[in-house]
């Protein structure tokens, strides 16, 4: 008597899914991703044409671009404007002027705006939300219309004679500073108070459980954590105080104390303008801002970024 064995069979492998509609499916989205790079390369070409026309206008001669056009093909190119340009204008002097503006105006907006955001933000106030309102309806404000009574004020604030060679705040550097602390404090603090509500609160309550206090929780803890959000403001900020003209034309009577973007001023004539000297006076003048962005760029872009990807 026999016993049938069942015949052990080994099962076959499944057969693996078909690549092609994945790969079919992975052509769709690069080709989207080339169609968004070239509308992106075509903006991004439009917002600097105006620039590599200034950069090339200022590298050739005003009688050839007078007798065949700006867009004509170059005779000769060299940097005889941008010497000229420096030397004319007096270019060094109103360079220390706005870095005087603009260093230490960056620094005062970044420095109150984290404190009030972190206080707005961390520390939950009664009111902290109108509060935030506030700051951001100055903004709306427009400055045309507070330039007499900031005048008027200005002449009735005594300084010291070494703050001041005029004895008020009016002619002195601390008035255009103010100004432009004031009117961009609003937009650093929303900013920075949004920035540090997305941060973990697990951390500022481990630091409490720790014995740390409210100065050690902002200095130690919260600002190293705002860096690429303080990155990205002081960038954008230090571009608007550096680049502003009329608060100074505004405030300051001195010529010795005007900032950068008035010195182009005086590489107008009074009968006749050089435009290609006024662009390689405008390209030396925009160098601070292009060499603070890419000093700072990776921080920047970090800073603008943040947040982009949750959810």
């Amino acid at each position: 008597m026999t016993a049938d064995t069942p015949t052990a069979t080994t099962p076959r492998p499944a057969a693996a899914p078909a690549e092609k509609p994945d790969r079919a499916a992975g052509k769709r989205p690069r080709r989207g991703r080339f169609g968004v790079h070239i509308f992106l390369g075509g903006v991004s070409l439009a917002f600097l044409a105006p620039l590599l026309l200034a950069v090339y206008a200022s590298l050739r001669p005003y009688e050839e671009t007078a007798e065949h056009g700006y867009f004509s093909f170059p005779r000769k190119l060299s940097f005889d404007y941008y010497r000229q340009a420096f030397s004319d204008s007096e270019m060094s002097k109103y360079f220390v002027n706005s870095l005087i503006i603009a260093v230490p105006g960056v620094l005062i907006v970044l420095f109150l705006a984290s404190f009030a955001a972190f206080v707005l933000a961390r520390l939950r106030i009664r009111g902290g939300f109108f509060l935030l309102i506030l700051f951001t309806a100055g903004n709306l404000l427009p400055q045309q219309v507070i330039v007499t009574p900031l005048y008027v004020m200005f002449n009735r604030i005594e300084l010291p004679y070494w703050m001041s060679e005029s004895m008020t705040m009016y002619d002195s550097y601390w008035a255009v500073i103010s100004v432009n602390v004031g009117f961009q404090l609003g937009f650093c603090i929303f900013v920075l108070a949004n920035f540090m509500r997305a941060l973990p609160t697990e951390i500022l309550e481990a630091a409490v459980v720790d014995g740390a206090g409210v100065w050690t929780q902002y200095w130690r803890i919260t600002l190293p954590l705002c860096r690429p959000a303080l990155a990205a403001l002081g960038t954008l900020q230090f571009t608007w105080m550096y680049n502003d003209f009329l608060w100074a034309l505004v405030f300051i009577s001195d010529g010795d104390k005007l900032p950068i973007t008035s010195a182009l001023n005086n590489l107008r004539g009074q009968f006749f303008t050089d435009y290609n000297l006024l662009a390689a006076g405008s390209v030396l003048v925009a160098l601070p801002t292009i060499i603070v962005f890419l000093l700072l760029q990776r921080h920047f872009i970090a800073g603008l970024t943040l947040g982009s990807t949750k959810g």
